[in-house]
């Protein structure tokens, strides 16, 4: 199963304008005829978009962010065959990063991190979307942001899933900062009902 099958088109859609798209998905096609230069080029634009990622979400060294750069970029290596070619690449590489970052707060006992600035649970909470063993589970994340108000699923899947910053989503939706976050608590809200629905 795909790591995007969580996105719906409209989603894909936004994703395909999304300024690291636009950089990441002409060199990776390069790269994928085996054009060295394009790959070490196409390296080197995910990992600083891995390093703004991780900054804004770790409260560690440098060192640390580092480390979770390169063990992101050889999750993305060695999973390459999960890639779908109906969805933008930097999607892909973003829902690897918010494994790995999920991964790194379980680890370190980081319970209060998993809370995100919404002060509201995060997917992952919920353990429909916890880490590389519930990848089985994206199908049914599908079915319940489908059930979801238009503006709640896309503020939930270009901030909690697609990884974009409230600013970054806000420029690409044209919706304000304040606008985002309240569709995300409203849909994160919505979201818990669904799965605890689901549960009964």
């Amino acid at each position: 199963m795909s790591d995007l099958s969580v996105f719906t088109k409209e989603a894909a859609s936004v994703a395909t304008s999304y300024p690291f798209e636009r950089e990441i998905a002409p060199v990776r096609r390069l790269a994928q005829t085996g054009d060295e230069k394009a790959y070490e080029q196409a390296l080197r634009l995910i990992a600083q978009r891995l390093r703004a990622f991780f900054r804004r979400r770790m409260n560690n060294t440098p060192e640390d962010i580092e480390d979770m750069v390169q063990e992101t970029l050889l999750a993305i290596h060695t999973r390459r065959h999960t890639y779908d070619e109906a969805f933008p690449v930097s999607a892909w590489i973003m829902a690897i990063a918010k494994y790995k970052l999920i991964d790194f707060w379980r680890k370190h006992g980081k319970r209060d991190a998993l809370t995100d600035e919404f002060n509201d649970t995060d997917l992952s909470q919920q353990s429909i979307m916890a880490n590389d063993a519930a990848t089985s589970n994206l199908a049914d994340i599908q079915k319940l942001l489908i059930q979801l108000p238009e503006k709640q699923r896309q503020a939930i899947e270009l901030i909690k899933l697609l990884g974009l910053s409230v600013s970054e989503a806000a420029h690409q939706t044209g919706l304000s900062e304040s606008a985002l976050k309240v569709q995300v608590h409203r849909g994160i809200k919505q979201l818990t009902a669904l799965v605890a629905k689901q549960s009964t």
